[in-house]
């Protein structure tokens, strides 16, 4: 399947909060959806499900109208919106029969995820008495029950450990595996380096940056080399490079205990390793920089 949305434009009132949003999302590779606070993710989330009509764009699925209450959707939102004083069991099933799924078959559904994800034990519990990663996780059970065709997932490991953090993960690599639809938002940016084949960056309501994440990681590390001297911080060899390599290279970034450099027009990589050698630096670390997604979302994201 292949979800894709079309130059979608939303306005509440006269601000405009979508200025022609487009990206696709095919099954078996999730797509990242990225951006910061008030970018516009959720908005375009709601409107994938229709709670929120745009004003022009069009979303369609494998080339035809997408209607979202003609396909199960579930979507893990990163507010939490289950009853704290109900059963576990008792409110999944209620979820999963207002998505049209049969009683019986909701109850065994439910319990197969919560026994999954580790909370079975908890399942005539009321949600309050839980801590607050076991929510988390009667909340992705909740999302899922229904054996969904397309998973939004919105900061699915706020609150979690590390050891049910694993879980989740299994359980994500599991739906993409199956060739679910997934959409996965996150600030964590670790997480969709993971998870994430293609990625879609969001800023002020316009989309900056889109495409295969592997390919981008290459298209923005290009030209550039990360390295660093034994015994010296990355402000130290900062310094010293900017007295005595200025005509082979620039300095992009400093890190803690590396850095990361641009070579200059017609600059090949070993005339910077030999002249770091002739200088009898010991070199600890030399090779071609792949940026992390923190470092493209800042360049593409930040003010």
């Amino acid at each position: 399947m292949r979800l894709s949305v079309e130059q979608l434009h939303k306005s509440f009132g006269e601000k405009e909060v979508l200025h022609g949003i487009s990206f696709e999302v095919q099954s078996g590779r999730a797509l990242g959806l990225l951006g910061r606070n008030g970018a516009g993710k959720t908005t375009t989330i709601r409107i994938l499900m229709d709670v929120f009509k745009a004003n022009s764009g069009t979303i369609s699925l494998d080339g035809a109208p997408f209607v979202p209450s003609k396909h199960q959707i579930g979507y893990l939102p990163e507010e939490r919106g289950l009853y704290p004083k109900r059963t576990l069991i008792e409110q999944i099933v209620y979820l999963a029969g207002l998505r049209g799924m049969p009683r019986k078959q909701a109850k065994e559904s439910a319990l197969f995820w919560l026994k999954r994800l580790g909370v079975e034990e908890y399942a005539g519990k009321k949600l309050e008495t839980l801590s607050k990663g076991n929510q988390q996780k009667v909340q992705l059970a909740q999302t899922i029950v229904c054996n969904p065709e397309i998973v939004i997932l919105d900061e699915p490991f706020s609150g979690l450990d590390p050891v049910n953090s694993q879980i989740l993960k299994d359980v994500i690599q599991e739906l993409i595996e199956q060739e679910k639809i997934v959409i996965f938002s996150s600030h964590q940016m670790s997480y969709v380096e993971e998870f994430c084949d293609d990625i879609v960056i969001i800023n002020k309501g316009e989309v900056v940056l889109k495409g295969e994440l592997k390919e981008i990681k290459k298209e923005f590390g290009r030209d550039q080399l990360a390295f660093s001297v034994v015994g010296q911080s990355g402000e130290e060899l900062a310094r010293f490079c900017k007295e005595q390599f200025a005509s082979l290279f620039a300095i992009t970034q400093v890190k803690k205990d590396y850095i990361v450099i641009r070579m200059e027009q017609g600059v090949k990589k070993n005339q910077i390793l030999q002249a770091l050698l002739d200088h009898k630096l010991d070199i600890q670390r030399f090779g071609i920089y792949e940026p992390s997604l923190t470092d493209i979302f800042v360049e593409k994201a930040g003010d």
